[in-house]
C-alpha cells in the first residue's frame, strides 16, 4: 500500500520507548517527523538518531515531534536511548506493520545475502494528519538538516524576520 502526498498518513499502533501505545492520530495538531530506520546501535542509525537529538530543540519549536521506527525491541531502544540520550520517542515495529504501510520493508543484499529489512526512509505528517514529504533511501549526512529545513519553508507559520 502507498499513500500519495496530500493523503492521509497511514495509520499505526505501535509500543513506544515512552512506556504506551503510541497511535500516529495521538499527534494530530503537530507536524511530525516519522523516520524508520534499520537498527539501533549500527552506525549509520547512531549517526541519524544523534543528528535528530542535535536537533530536536529546532523541531519542537516547529511544533514537529520526532517518531523513530524499527524493528527492535523496546529493550533494545531503551539501550539506545540511553547511551545517546535521545529525546524522542522510538517505536517498536517488530511485525514491520508500519513499516509494510510506508512501504519501507523491503529485500535487501548485504555481502551476497538477501533479507528483508528497513529501507531508511522519512516521512513529514501535517497537523492535518496528511503526507506532505517523503524521503526514500535515506543518506544520513545532512538529512536532519533537510528535514528541519522543509519544515522551516512549509510547514511553518511563525513570521519570517
Amino acid at each position: 500500500m502507498t499513500t500519495n502526498i496530500g493523503e492521509l498518513a497511514p495509520g499505526f499502533s505501535l509500543k513506544g520507548s515512552n512506556g504506551e501505545t503510541v497511535n500516529l492520530t495521538d499527534f494530530r495538531g503537530k507536524n511530525v517527523v516519522l523516520y524508520f530506520y534499520p537498527k539501533d546501535m549500527t552506525p549509520g542509525c547512531t549517526t541519524q538518531a544523534c543528528d535528530f537529538r542535535d536537533n530536536h530543540e529546532k523541531f519542537e519549536q516547529l511544533e514537529t515531534v520526532i517518531l523513530g521506527v524499527s524493528p527492535d525491541p523496546l529493550n533494545r531502544h531503551d539501550k539506545f536511548i540511553e547511551k545517546h540520550g535521545l529525546p524522542f520517542i522510538l517505536l517498536a515495529d517488530e511485525d514491520h506493520q508500519a513499516a509494510e504501510a510506508y512501504d519501507v520493508w523491503k529485500l535487501k543484499k548485504n555481502f551476497g545475502k538477501e533479507y528483508m529489512g528497513i529501507e531508511r526512509s522519512t516521512f513529514i505528517i501535517n497537523k492535518d494528519g496528511r503526507l506532505v514529504k517523503e524521503w526514500r533511501k535515506v543518506k544520513v549526512k545532512g538529512h536532519v538538516e533537510d528535514a528541519l529545513s522543509y519544515i522551516n519553508e512549509h510547514l511553518s507559520h511563525r513570521s519570517k524576520l
